[in-house]
């Protein structure tokens, strides 16, 4: 690993990032409760794409025509006191059908609780790109109200896609409802509420504790969580200045606009025999519940539906035979499983490309989907002749197999690569979309970022070990591969780089990490490394600051492609970043701009962003978050480190924004100690998931 002095120009090295846009994300006054992690990506694409979440809603709905009857709730709770103890006892009642919701607490409320829907078993559909947008005339009732209470206008069609066509009496009625537009704070809803309900809108209005619990419950969403434990929701909300925590939490559940769980705690024999075995009691959003629990039983079909061999068994064993290392170990245990796991870096892709030319060679239907276009085009290199989709475009229906008559996916066997990547969500629709006794592989580096959805399926699976797990002993080749290997086990280390594979840059502040930045991919990689800029992509902690990938864009799209930015700030040839959908983001470029919107090109695919939609969804590109660059790989990469990154740093970011490059990595390095401090002793932000509980009693983990 070579180290170039600040006025050196010979060397490439990697873009400069931002530390104040590294954790944005609007739960950052409630990381405590929350947990947050860098998340201002995942904050602004749940703004641009509030009608696609509408979509995933309904297919939820649909879900829960699909899923058998839930377990009954588990007896136990002598480790519980106080109001934590007396919410678990009221739960009870609820669910035993002892009492109803309205009167189990302390007051009684006029709205019983909704009982969480049931999932059950549907079929699935493809998920519309966009909701129909909400009449104009709602849009402009909603727009009236805004004005009367002093808010932006601006908010008017998000706000009616989001309470619907009644909008406008909804914010009549409860102003605080306002806080299910995104981007709105509490502070900024309780000054519309205070402008349209005068002295009464105090702190102490339940329907105020109501909407702030939901809020936070979504903010929580936006870090990862799929529920908070109560004492971190009580403590939470006592921050945003809720009186009484337990009341509102209360209030919540009894209006149905939140579950609560109890979830026991420790192995069964834990307990004396006298004893009942303590849980925690959790609350969260239905839609994540029912998500997390479709998953389960999805993943549990799996699992208990070992597949028939028959006569094949002789032929998966000569296939696999015919295969080496744990290529073969992949084989076999798809062999006789339904659910097998897959970890490995880059160069373990071989393997599972190896287990498809395998299932092809005995008949069967087999396909691979991807994080993004990026992902499938490397893959697809990989694995010739499979086929290879989206995860998106495979549950759209605009890529893959197609459906069957049953509304199942057409195929026997699914490897979903990128499976870090896969939130709730997400992961739910795809088992749930997979015909009985098919056989499903999730495949993916366990040392990456987690998704930007809720959820940490792939962690969660590999810790319930409650199926085969195939570790690829190929290590990634060369200095970069060796970097990386040491960073995921908390080592940094001084490789050796002979052909300048890794160089550091150290820079002094942020303006020199800008111009070194820019620097690198204009002129040293191309000069000294041979890739051009446009091959060349820059990672930084955050969008935020005085090197994030907002200013480091404007820096590059200066130097690289200047223009009047015509269209919405774009220009033919810019690199963009378009994100359809919250969690993805699509690396591009311009090729055009006409009538009918933007025309990018994204990883081999053509899209056509509507005008309206530009602002919302496309940003500028030669410069990305971590996050954002996942599943994508570039032949260099600089991953810019400014001094203000220090609290953006863990092992799980270094290790992503370094895995990134292939050929070539440069680090623009302002962060002395902090990174192999980083690298060495922070770990992933813990997230609050059920996965592992609603898995437990009904898969058995795997002994050994």
């Amino acid at each position: 690993m070579s180290t170039e002095p600040p006025e050196t120009t010979e060397d490439a090295e990697p873009e400069g990032a931002p530390a104040e846009g590294a954790q944005d994300s609007r739960a950052a006054q409630d990381s405590e409760a929350a947990g947050t992690q860098d998340s201002e990506a995942a904050a602004a694409q749940v703004s641009e794409a509030e009608a696609e979440l509408a979509a995933q809603r309904l297919e939820r709905e649909r879900i829960e025509q699909r899923k058998a009857q839930r377990q009954a709730p588990i007896e136990a709770g002598a480790k519980l006191s106080g109001r934590a103890a007396d919410l678990l006892a009221a739960v009870r009642a609820v669910e035993s059908g002892e009492k109803p919701a309205a009167t189990v607490f302390e007051e009684a409320r006029p709205a019983p609780r909704r009982p969480a829907p049931e999932p059950v078993r549907r079929q699935p559909v493809a998920v519309p790109a966009e909701a129909a947008a909400p009449a104009a005339d709602a849009v402009e009732a909603v727009r009236g109200v805004l004005a009367q209470g002093g808010a932006p206008q601006g908010l008017a069609a998000q706000a009616a896609a989001v309470l619907g066509e009644d909008g406008a009496e909804v914010l009549r009625a409860d102003p605080w409802q306002l806080l299910r537009v995104a981007g709105v704070r509490p502070e900024q809803a309780d000054g519309f509420a205070r402008a349209l309900l005068g002295a009464g809108a105090g702190p102490d209005d339940e329907r105020r504790g109501r909407a702030v619990t939901v809020w936070l419950l979504e903010q929580a969403a936006l870090a990862g969580h799929t529920a908070l434990d109560l004492p971190a929701l009580a403590a939470a909300l006592g921050r945003q200045g809720v009186p009484d925590a337990e009341d509102a939490v209360q209030n919540a559940i009894s209006e149905g606009d939140v579950l609560v769980f109890q979830d026991a705690i420790g192995e069964a024999g834990d307990a004396q025999e006298d004893e009942e075995r303590p849980v925690r009691v959790l609350v969260g959003l239905e839609r994540y519940a029912l998500a997390e629990e479709s998953l389960a039983d999805g993943l549990a079909r799996l699992v208990n539906s070992v597949p028939e061999r028959g006569d094949a068994g002789e032929e998966w064993e000569r296939a696999a035979a015919s295969a080496a290392g744990s290529a073969a170990e992949l084989i076999r245990a798809v062999a006789g499983h339904g659910l097998v796991l897959h970890t490995g870096g880059e160069a373990s892709l071989a393997e599972p490309a190896a287990l498809l030319d395998a299932a092809h060679g005995l008949g069967l239907r087999a396909w691979a989907a991807t994080h993004g276009p990026v992902g499938r085009a490397r893959f697809a290199a990989a694995a010739k002749g499979s086929g290879v989709a989206t995860v998106a475009g495979l549950l759209s229906g605009a890529e893959g197999p197609g459906r069957d008559a049953d509304g199942a996916l057409d195929l026997d066997l699914l490897v979903v690569l990128d499976a870090p990547q896969l939130d709730v969500e997400t992961a739910a629709l795809v088992t749930e979309s997979l015909p009985d006794g098919a056989r499903l592989v999730l495949a993916g580096d366990p040392n990456v970022l987690w998704s930007v959805g809720p959820g940490r399926v792939f962690a969660d699976l590999l810790a319930a070990r409650v199926c085969p797990q195939i570790a690829s002993r190929r290590p990634d080749p060369g200095p970069l591969g060796e970097l990386v290997s040491g960073i995921g086990v908390g080592e940094l280390y001084q490789v050796e780089a002979p052909g300048k594979e890794v160089v550091i840059v150290p820079v002094r502040d942020a303006g020199e990490a800008v111009h070194r930045t820019v620097q690198l991919v204009a002129d040293s990689v191309p000069r000294a490394i041979g890739v051009p800029a446009e091959e060349t992509q820059v990672i930084t902690p955050g969008h935020g600051g005085a090197v994030g990938t907002r200013a480091l864009n404007a820096a590059l799209k200066e130097r690289l492609n200047p223009g009047p930015g015509r269209f919405g700030g774009f220009d033919p040839g810019d690199r963009i970043a378009y994100s359809p959908a919250p969690g993805r983001t699509l690396p591009g470029r311009v090729v055009t701009a006409d009538g009918e919107g933007l025309h990018l090109a994204c990883g081999g695919e053509e899209i056509v962003v509507p005008r309206e939609r530009v602002e919302q969804s496309v940003r500028h590109g030669w410069a990305l978050t971590a996050h954002q660059a996942v599943g994508c790989r570039w032949p260099a990469v600089v991953v810019v480190l400014p001094g203000d990154a220090t609290q953006a740093l863990s092992r799980p970011w270094v290790y992503t924004a370094f895995s990134r490059a292939d050929r070539h990595l440069s680090v623009v390095h302002g962060v002395e100690q902090a990174l192999p401090r980083a690298v060495a002793e922070v770990a992933a932000k813990p997230r609050t998931t059920r996965l592992p509980v609603l898995l437990a009693p009904q898969v058995p983990a795997l002994d050994g």
